[in-house]
């Protein structure tokens, strides 16, 4: 007996210490809110070679709509998420002229012609309404999302996938979640498209192993991080400008485990989420490789939350920065 209390007064002291070094090493590793561009990320291209100058979130919006899409080669499926994307928002201008909008598609450093394809957007429909900017150097899909936001003019912000996995039209669900939350007095509100509803069908499909991945991960969001959302990883939020704004500004994670640290963040500034179920279809050619980016998110849900409690990470408040 003596001998059982012994090695479990080990393995006590062993966990604690394992824990003392988790903690210790994601302090020390901690980065900082990385906001600053390179001089040439800091213009829109145009058709013409002319430089327009980026504009900033700070300022009051001049748009109704400004629809964020990151883009890490994609030059083979971004044109089919760009064609219903424009359609949808041409219509609905026809339909309502005081609709204004813009997409801005972020190249995040891609080796392919990512740029060249979204330019041909801008020569179609005007470099007011479909605006490129092109990163110097890969940031991963937090930081590509995070350089649109800051750049851009409307009043509510959307974030949607460059593979068009999930239909476009399916804005209108989001708009109307956004709506029942009632973002007043500061008008912060986000509003989140899920695939919740699908899981049944996807655990169906995937194997034991990844249906153990995806478990293992939505527990340990739950654990760390977010609750209260079922789909934290859905490519299609919806943000009034406050909220994006408030939330983006203190965002540190640039990889794929951004989402949860920007729902986190928007939790603990208590601004109201919806999630709203939207339609989705799993499109070939995805960057995400399946055990190793899962175990990356799997570490950054864990350093995100030891971050913030031991104070490497703060909760900043907005400030203007160039």
């Amino acid at each position: 007996m003596d001998f059982l209390c012994e090695i479990v007064q080990v393995l006590v002291a062993l966990a604690a210490l394992g824990f003392i070094v988790v903690l210790i090493l994601a302090h020390a590793t901690a980065g900082m809110v990385n906001l600053t561009r390179h001089e040439k990320e800091k213009y829109f291209l145009t058709t013409s070679g002319e430089k327009e100058r980026c504009p900033s979130l700070h300022d009051p919006h001049s748009r109704e709509l400004s629809v964020v899409v990151p883009a890490y080669n994609e030059e083979l499926r971004m044109p089919v998420m760009l064609d219903e994307a424009t359609e949808y928002l041409e219509n609905r201008q026809k339909q309502n002229p005081s609709f204004t909008y813009e997409v801005i598609v972020v190249d995040d450093g891609s080796k392919d012609k990512t740029t060249e394809v979204a330019l041909r957007y801008t020569r179609k429909y005007g470099a007011d309404k479909v605006r490129v900017l092109t990163l110097v150097q890969n940031r991963g899909k937090g930081g590509a999302v995070r350089m649109g936001i800051m750049s851009s003019r409307g009043k509510v912000i959307l974030m949607a996938d460059a593979d068009g996995a999930t239909k476009f039209s399916d804005i209108d669900k989001v708009e109307a979640g956004l709506k029942v939350l009632s973002p007043k007095p500061e008008n912060m509100a986000i509003s989140c498209g899920s695939r919740a509803h699908l899981e049944k069908e996807s655990v169906a499909q995937r194997s034991v192993f990844r249906t153990f991945l995806m478990y293992g991960f939505h527990f340990l969001v739950w654990f760390f991080c977010v609750r209260g959302i079922r789909d934290t990883q859905c490519g299609f939020k919806l943000f009034t400008r406050e909220a994006a704004l408030k939330t983006f500004s203190s965002l540190h994670v640039e990889r794929w485990a951004f989402d949860v640290e920007l729902l986190y963040i928007a939790q603990c500034f208590k601004i109201p989420i919806a999630e709203v179920a939207v339609n989705w279809t799993e499109i070939e050619g995805s960057k995400l490789v399946p055990f190793w980016s899962w175990l990356q998110m799997g570490r950054d849900l864990i350093f995100i939350r030891l971050r913030y409690i031991t104070g490497a990470w703060k909760l900043e408040s907005p400030n203007k920065t160039d």
